[in-house]
């Protein structure tokens, strides 16, 4: 499938459901934009915004995706029709936000940066932020990559 996905229609997407979110208790945790530009597919990755409610269930999820679809119909930022998908982030959810990585502190992660030289990928513990800087903990050390510089995190499951 080719890639359908425009930075713009992505931040459009995102800023306008993480508003609404907040009315709803919930977290946006990731939108993508995938398929053909002829009829595209709209991910949206949910979790309750509060921690202490738990993982969202599949009802959850349903009720959520009456008014996620009716923004994204209000806005018509796609021409044309599209396919909504709305789910849980899974097991290997993806930390996107500076909260993300406070909250999932402790947590063995996956991450790339942006950096043009040295070292672009990490396999390690979550210790947090310090300052702008995500804290992880790998088997060759610490380190300190700076938040600006992440291209992707994503938790990695552990199956133990």
């Amino acid at each position: 499938m080719a890639e359908s996905q425009t930075p713009d229609l992505r931040a459009e997407l995102l800023e306008a459901l993480e508003k609404k979110a907040v009315d709803f208790g919930t977290d946006i945790v990731e939108v993508e934009v995938v398929g053909v530009a002829k009829q595209p597919t709209v991910r949206v990755r949910i979790d309750h915004a509060n921690p202490d409610d738990g993982p969202i269930t599949l009802d959850e999820i349903s009720e959520q995706t009456t008014w996620i679809s009716d923004l994204i119909e209000e806005l018509d930022p796609i021409d044309g029709p599209f396919t909504l998908e709305v789910s849980s982030p899974g097991l290997a959810r993806p930390l996107r936000k500076r909260g993300d990585f406070e909250r999932f502190a402790g947590e063995t992660i996956h991450l790339k940066t942006t950096a043009t030289e040295g070292r672009r990928k990490y396999t390690g513990t979550l210790k947090g932020m310090e300052g702008d800087d995500v804290v992880l903990e790998c088997d060759d050390g610490t380190f300190k990559i700076a938040f600006d510089t992440i291209k992707t995190a994503k938790i990695k499951p552990s199956f133990d």
